[in-house]
């Protein structure tokens, strides 16, 4: 199902960029993040391009969307049910016990938490990656260009605004499907675009 979902993805002019060096050293055990996530289609086209590269991800969905019949589909394709609205779920802890379990382990996570414009990125994925030891890969959906690809891997140094404000400032010429959902300047401090650690891919 995977391998003819990727065909379908191609066949729709979809460019799978291929990824630099040291974000496809990276790939098989961090953190991704997939940005803008504006629409539905974000999952279904992203998930084609971690398939081909044969990455071992899981995706967190919201609770929400599984049901009867959605439920075996998902697992199938890697997604965990999360519920967002109880903050004492313990999702961070449990994704860093996943990754001191399996070492070809990655988790994918779209840091703005909803597919509306938000004024900020949420924490989560950031705690994650710090407290499991493992780099953030910045992925990207660009609707514009029909392409997919990375923008980067970022070790976090442990300041999360900076750190944030310098993936944020990637994803500045990345097109959403729906662009007025897609807030490209929320709230971040000044000054901070320029970070060790961060590389940008075009």
């Amino acid at each position: 199902m995977k391998k003819l979902w990727i065909l379908i993805t191609r066949l729709c002019g979809w460019k799978f960029v291929p990824p630099q060096p040291d974000v496809e050293q990276a790939l098989h055990r961090c953190v991704i993040i997939m940005a803008p996530h504006t629409a539905i289609d974000d999952f279904f086209l992203g998930g084609a391009y971690l398939w081909k590269l044969k990455v071992n991800c899981r995706i967190f969905v919201k609770k929400e969307f599984f049901n009867w019949f959605t439920r075996p589909i998902l697992t199938h394709f890697g997604v965990v049910a999360v519920d967002r609205g109880n903050p004492r779920n313990g999702l961070v802890e449990q994704c860093v016990t996943m990754f001191e379990k399996e070492s070809d382990f990655t988790l994918v996570v779209t840091p703005e938490g909803t597919r509306k414009a938000v004024k900020r990125w949420k924490r989560g994925f950031y705690e994650i990656a710090s407290k499991a030891g493992v780099p953030i890969v910045m992925s990207y959906i660009d609707y514009s260009k029909k392409q997919m690809g990375f923008k980067g891997v970022m070790t976090p140094t442990g300041n999360f605004e900076a750190d944030v404000a310098a993936m944020m400032h990637l994803y500045e010429d990345v097109t959403a499907k729906h662009v007025e959902w897609y807030n490209k300047y929320p709230e971040k401090p000044k000054n901070t675009y320029e970070h060790i650690g961060t590389h940008r891919h075009t």
